[in-house]
């Protein structure tokens, strides 16, 4: 086994562990519910053991067998926090952010890896992503979220990913995020030998006017049925590239082919979009995916790019080598309004929290937090003849608890979680 080994839940179709298998871990176990992603994971990597099913079940995953790990690593799902959906978070039965981190007194890794999409960053989540900070804090680990841009990593296209990263302490003061590594061309670009496979004769203008990086890639979810690009703007965003959003090929196209507003990308193009890019060192071709075409294209949409696992995989390495200067680090608060009710652990009157605070704000911005703190928090409201009062109660998702509404849910919906 190598010195670095690592666990990873929800590992999809692999994006995330072609990544950290580049900047050096080696994976003792990948777990994933998918079974068409599954069957990628074992046609690629037939040593690797992967266990199909949900990770929450322990017939399937025993974090208890994990001890020790280096890496505990995953991409979980995204729907409860995207900003296309209805925000659920932590009532979203496919929220496993909270569980994840909650296996951390389990498993006990040197560094936990997870990533998710934007909205997870956003201010609706502030409480949730705080109460994750302070968890980890409790677990003996250093915790921080970042907000990469995947085109920062040689990937063409807009896809931004809120990550988060703990460490023990003294790997943490040697953890630096990766720097932005160059210019990731553009569609036309990373497409021009896909595009021209059967001489196309349009290739060279096509790839004069696809000349910006590509929307985020989306049409993942098991709810959208076929394939497509993406909601109206990004389509439209597409067609200025002269791509056709509306599904995806089966083929390049072929000479004398001619097309309304462009041809549809393939799968194989959509995977290079995601980073499967041979100058980065990953090849779609030597990567098989054996699906059909809309399970294929689902299975490449909801990958982390690998250049971009591959970048903060190498920070991890080199925090746990103790390379370069060491840094204190500080935590960035996400909500103190939060911090201070969970402290009281007692009715908090708007003037004892803006004391508190120590901060500028007012009745109106507290009772604009707290209402985005209900959505995650049990919270108490007291109206009292002087002043509303509030308590923060019981965080509501999901961390393992035998009587949570996850498990019917899950069970109810499992056929659309992806």
């Amino acid at each position: 086994m190598s010195a670095f080994d690592v666990v990873e839940i929800c590992a999809g179709a692999g994006g995330q562990a072609l990544g950290l298998e580049k900047a050096g871990f080696e994976h003792a176990l990948a777990v994933e519910l998918d079974s068409n992603a599954c069957n990628t994971l074992r046609e690629n990597r037939p040593s690797w053991k992967v266990a199909e099913g949900d990770v929450a079940d322990i017939e399937v995953w025993d974090p208890a067998g994990s001890k020790g790990v280096s890496l505990l690593a995953g991409g979980v799902p995204c729907p409860p926090f995207t900003i296309a959906g209805k925000q659920l978070g932590s009532t979203d039965e496919r929220d496993l952010f909270a569980w994840a981190v909650e296996q951390m007194e389990v498993v006990m890794p040197r560094a936990l890896l997870l990533e998710n999409v934007r909205g997870l960053s956003m201010p609706r989540f502030a409480g949730y992503r705080q109460h994750i900070l302070d968890r980890l804090t409790e677990l003996g680990y250093v915790a921080e979220w970042k907000l990469l841009q995947a085109s920062d990593f040689g990937v063409p296209q807009l896809r931004p990913r809120f990550v988060l990263v703990a460490l023990r302490p003294d790997d943490a003061a040697y953890f630096a995020w990766p720097e932005p590594q160059g210019d990731p061309g553009t569609v036309g670009q990373a497409l021009e030998g896909l595009m021209g496979t059967h001489g196309w004769e349009g290739t060279a203008k096509w790839v004069q006017q696809a000349n910006k990086i590509a929307p985020t890639i989306v049409g993942g979810s098991k709810k959208h049925g076929g394939a497509d690009l993406g909601p109206t703007r990004a389509k439209r965003a597409w067609a200025e590239m002269g791509v056709d959003a509306l599904g995806i090929a089966n083929d390049a196209p072929h000479p004398g082919d001619k097309f309304e507003v462009g041809p549809k990308i393939t799968t194989d193009m959509a995977a290079r979009l995601q980073g499967w890019l041979p100058s980065l060192g990953f090849d779609i071709d030597e990567w098989k995916i054996p699906a059909r075409k809309t399970s294929k294209y689902r299975q490449i949409a909801n990958a982390f790019p690998p250049p971009v696992a591959a970048a903060v995989g190498a920070a991890i390495i080199r925090a746990f080598r103790h390379e370069g200067s060491p840094v204190e680090r500080t935590p960035l608060e996400h909500d103190p309004i939060y911090k201070v009710l969970k402290s009281a652990n007692d009715f908090m009157t708007q003037g004892q929290i803006i004391q508190a605070v120590g901060a500028s704000i007012d009745a109106s911005e507290i009772e604009r937090r707290i209402s985005l703190l209900s959505h995650d928090f049990d919270v108490e409201v007291r109206n009292g003849e002087a002043a509303t009062a509030y308590r923060l109660g019981q965080f509501r998702a999901f961390t393992g608890q035998d009587d949570h509404a996850r498990h019917e849910l899950f069970l109810k919906h499992r056929a659309r979680i992806s």
